[in-house]
């Protein structure tokens, strides 16, 4: 195939001054060479993380013994022997008077914490969390916004060896419980409330039913972050307000814990049964989001990073790591596009020189539809536009460079909360090319597999990885031998962890992805990716939102509906059914075309905004609603039975 021409190529010169080079020529490589540097990574994969470790240097009470005493998946045993604390590295390159965190509001308001306040706040909460009995493997959980009290809450569990856990204040009590409940905390960290779309949530009342529904709770750290007086109510627990708790004088000592000890625990946005609570460690956390922030987004001292995300989703986890690389990291309560001021997060990341801008695809494709233009601030300081949550498609690129700017390295990333961090995505010293991410992440030997478990380029394949990565999960929570984390990842192909994308390794190295496995469109065995249908479509100035599913039937047939959201004034007659068929078979293929174009009032997504193609599916298919999808997991639990009922609407025109 002939391999097509970049969109962008790296600048000589800031390849150059990129700590990715600087990496490569710290370990005797050409920094240059992208291609050999990933190839290295992977070959020899105990020069490669111990490379990280030194170029890093890595703090260890107790040195490691091997960097990979045994290569297995699951179970792979990494830097044996080892003692740090995640915490301690958070911490150690902050500057006393420079901002460590500057929390940001979608009002526009603003305030800074430098390191020696930050510092201070860990050392005090910490103290306090000892003070109510929290010891190394006891678990901490938050339910707040994102603000700097997240980060300092987290900061002082992992300091004392306990496990932490947070989610967003939007997910109601019962939700929040079936995460926690599991996890049997002892503190609970929570907010008066939070801001979103101009409207003060009051979320007192929820906390209260949270910590009723926890019963192994010893304290509850109630925090101000709204405004709102706490009433004076029976709490089952011991209360301590947020401002008594983080305003001690205290000095700092980060417990050294095994390489491997817990960190945290995130949950997965699975949309039926409990969640699984996927348990990372400390030290693979560590030098993964190093490795993803030092080197792929050139993170270092005097760099500010500003990515849009809640709590719950692992991209926070990512903002909070900002600190390991002696950047500062921002934190954003409010709705990423408040309908007051659409373009507050540009004006903010203008006013606060960010150098490293995060959002999602539906954010961009947003921003464009609807004629906002970033470029009305100064986005000079920004350097990289990253991108994640979904593939973003190739009509973003030109956006991004005539609005945001040329000098911009767009960077398209694709992860998991699983290993909380990237498969694949760009760095200083990669092409890009529309609509394909530039290359898999340092460190990860992934590949496109066919049926048979055989790689293949230039075609689709399954996402696996075929050799371990130090954040792959040490286990689930509640699975004593294992069973559900295998059956996970490592039940189809023997080895090799399977993701559950679809995806293209193209002939030049770039990824392309085509949405999850389990939700392909398979059309007399042509398996089709839904991205690319909904790329197309929404590009439609009438679309608002567009889902495709491919539901198989009972008499052996294949329904494949594009349901749409149409934008306002927009009336779906056969002439828009049409262009919408025009537009899909000139932009994908003749192949994708939609058996059915049907209006509805909204697409269901997970709260971390992934569209919902599979429990659409089944309720489609006639699963009971309880089984097909939790509603606690979904943004607009209400239009569950939109889908219900129209499966049953099909289902009895069938009969």
């Amino acid at each position: 195939m002939t391999r097509p021409a970049p969109f962008t190529t790296p600048d000589p010169q800031a390849v150059e001054r990129s700590r990715i080079v600087d990496f490569a020529r710290h370990a005797g490589l050409d920094g240059t060479d992208y291609t050999g540097l990933h190839h290295w990574s992977v070959t020899d994969l105990a020069g490669f993380w111990g490379a990280v470790w030194d170029y890093f240097g890595i703090e260890a009470a107790l040195p490691y013994e091997q960097v990979l005493a045994e290569e297995r998946m699951p179970g792979a045993r990494w830097f044996t022997g080892a003692t740090l604390n995640y915490a301690h590295h958070a911490l150690r390159h902050l500057t006393d008077d420079r901002p460590a965190i500057v929390a940001l509001a979608e009002t526009g308001a603003a305030y800074e914490v430098t390191g020696k306040q930050l510092r201070a706040q860990v050392a005090s909460v910490a103290a306090t969390l000892r003070d109510l009995g929290v010891e190394p493997g006891d678990r901490v959980v938050g339910h707040l916004p994102n603000t700097p009290h997240a980060i300092v809450a987290f900061l002082a569990a992992a300091s004392l060896g306990a496990v932490w856990s947070v989610c967003g204040q939007d997910y109601a009590p019962k939700a929040a419980a079936d995460r926690f409940g599991q996890l049997e905390p002892t503190v609970l960290v929570a907010a008066d409330g939070y801001l979103f779309n101009g409207v003060v949530h009051d979320r007192r009342d929820a906390v209260l039913e949270l910590a009723r529904a926890l019963p192994t709770l010893k304290a509850t750290l109630l925090v101000d972050h709204v405004g709102l007086p706490w009433p004076a109510r029976p709490y089952p627990t011991l209360v301590v307000p947020w401002e008594d708790a983080a305003t001690r004088t205290e000095e700092l000592a980060c417990a050294p814990v095994p390489f491997d000890h817990p960190l945290w625990v995130v949950f997965s946005s699975g949309t039926t049964g409990l969640p699984k609570g996927i348990v990372h460690g400390h030290g693979g956390v560590l030098l993964e989001h190093l490795k993803t922030l030092g080197l792929h987004s050139d993170l270092g001292p005097g760099d500010r990073l500003l990515w849009y995300t809640t709590t719950h989703w692992m991209m926070w986890n990512l903002v909070a790591s900002t600190l390991l690389t002696g950047a500062t990291t921002c934190t954003y309560d409010g709705s990423p596009a408040p309908l007051a001021k659409p373009d507050t997060l540009w004006e903010l990341a203008a006013r606060h020189r960010v150098t490293v801008f995060g959002t999602s695809p539906q954010y961009l494709l947003g921003m464009a539809k609807f004629g906002i233009d970033p470029s009305a601030y100064d986005l000079s300081a920004i350097r990289v536009v990253g991108c994640t949550g979904s593939a973003l498609p190739a009509s973003a690129y030109p956006w991004v460079r005539d609005h945001v700017g040329g000098h911009v390295l767009l960077a398209s990333i694709s992860g998991g909360t699983d290993v909380v961090s990237g498969f694949a995505g760009s760095a200083p010293n990669t092409p890009v090319w529309a609509g394909e991410l530039s290359a898999p992440h340092l460190g990860v030997a992934l590949a496109a597999y066919d049926s048979a478990g055989r790689p293949v380029v230039d075609r689709v394949g399954e996402l696996v990885v075929t050799r371990p990565m130090p954040s792959m999960p040490l286990y689930f929570w509640n699975d004593p031998d294992g069973t559900r984390y295998r059956d996970a990842y490592f039940s189809v192909y023997e080895g090799a962890w399977r993701h559950g994308d679809w995806i293209t390794v193209t002939g030049h190295g770039s990824v392309i992805v085509h949405g999850r496995s389990d939700s392909t469109l398979n059309r007399n065995g042509v398996r089709l990716g839904s991205a690319d249908i909904h790329d197309v479509v929404e590009r439609l100035p009438e679309i608002a939102e567009a889902l495709v599913v491919g539901a198989e039937e009972p008499d052996g047939g294949y329904w494949m509906p594009l349901f749409v959201v149409l934008a306002a004034g927009a009336a779906l007659d056969d002439t828009l059914r049409d262009r919408i068929r025009d537009a899909i078979r000139g932009g994908a293929s003749p192949r994708h075309v939609p058996d059915e174009i049907l209006e509805v009032p909204g697409i269901p997504h997970t709260r971390t905004g992934k569209k919902l193609e599979v429990p659409v599916k089944r309720l489609l298919q006639g699963t009971p609603v309880a089984e097909a999808v939790d509603p606690a997991t979904v943004d607009a639990p209400d239009l569950i039975a939109h889908y219900a009922r129209l499966g049953a609407a099909r289902r009895g025109r069938a009969g």
